[in-house]
C-alpha cells in the first residue's frame, strides 16, 4: 500500500495531537517522527510551527464548512436548516473523543487578535455567524443579525460545556432555544435584544 503525501501525514498527526493534547503541548519533533518525515521535508512544506496550526485550522475550516452545508442542502428550509445545524454540534459534543471547538481551543492558545492562527479563527466564526445571519434572514426573521449573534453564543456554549453538565437533557433544550430563537412569532418567544 503506497503511503499517503509527506505533506498529508505530517497534517494527519498534526490534526490529531493538537487536537487530542493542545497545540503548544505538542512540538514539531512529534509531528514529524509521527508522520515518518525528515526535519527538512517539514519546513519544504510549513516555514513554521504557526504556519503548521494555520493549515490545521483551514482544512478544519473546510471539514465544518461541508458538514453545515450538508445539513442545509438536506433540510426542508431555513429553520429545519437551523436546528439541524445544532443538532449536529450537539451530537458531535456528547461524543466520548469530543475535546471541545478547534477553533475555540486554539483561540485560546493564541491570545493576539492580530496573530495569523487568530484571523485564521476570526475567518472561520465570521463565515459561521454568516451561515446563521443567511438562514435567519431567508426565514424572514425580523432581526437576522442580532439573532445570529445570540446563536453563535450558544454555539460556543455547546462546543465548550456540551456534555459538563447532562448531555441527556440538552438536546431538548438547545432545540427548544433555537426554534424559540428562530420563530419570534411563536407564543412564549424570547424577545430578540
Amino acid at each position: 500500500m503506497t503511503q499517503p503525501p509527506a505533506r498529508d501525514r505530517l497534517m494527519a498527526v498534526a490534526t490529531a495531537l493538537f487536537y487530542a493534547e493542545g497545540i503548544h503541548a505538542v512540538g514539531i519533533d512529534r509531528i514529524i517522527a509521527g508522520a515518518g518525515v525528515a526535519k527538512a521535508t517539514f519546513y519544504h512544506h510549513f516555514a513554521s510551527k504557526d504556519e503548521l496550526v494555520r493549515g490545521y485550522l483551514v482544512e478544519e475550516y473546510q471539514r465544518q464548512r461541508n458538514a453545515l452545508e450538508a445539513v442545509h442542502r438536506a433540510a426542508a428550509g431555513p429553520r429545519e436548516a437551523l436546528l439541524g445545524i445544532f443538532e449536529l454540534l450537539v451530537d458531535n459534543a456528547a461524543h466520548p473523543r469530543f475535546r471541545g471547538c478547534p477553533f475555540t481551543n486554539a483561540a485560546a492558545e493564541y491570545p493576539d487578535p492580530d496573530h495569523p492562527v487568530r484571523r485564521t479563527i476570526a475567518d472561520y466564526r465570521s463565515w459561521n455567524r454568516g451561515l446563521f445571519r443567511d438562514l435567519l434572514a431567508a426565514s424572514a426573521h425580523p432581526d437576522p443579525d442580532g439573532t445570529a449573534t445570540i446563536l453563535m453564543a450558544i454555539r460556543d456554549g455547546i462546543v465548550v460545556g456540551g456534555a459538563l453538565d447532562d448531555p441527556a437533557a440538552l438536546p431538548l433544550q438547545v432545540r427548544a432555544t433555537v426554534t424559540r430563537l428562530t420563530d419570534p412569532g411563536r407564543a412564549g418567544a424570547v424577545p430578540i435584544v
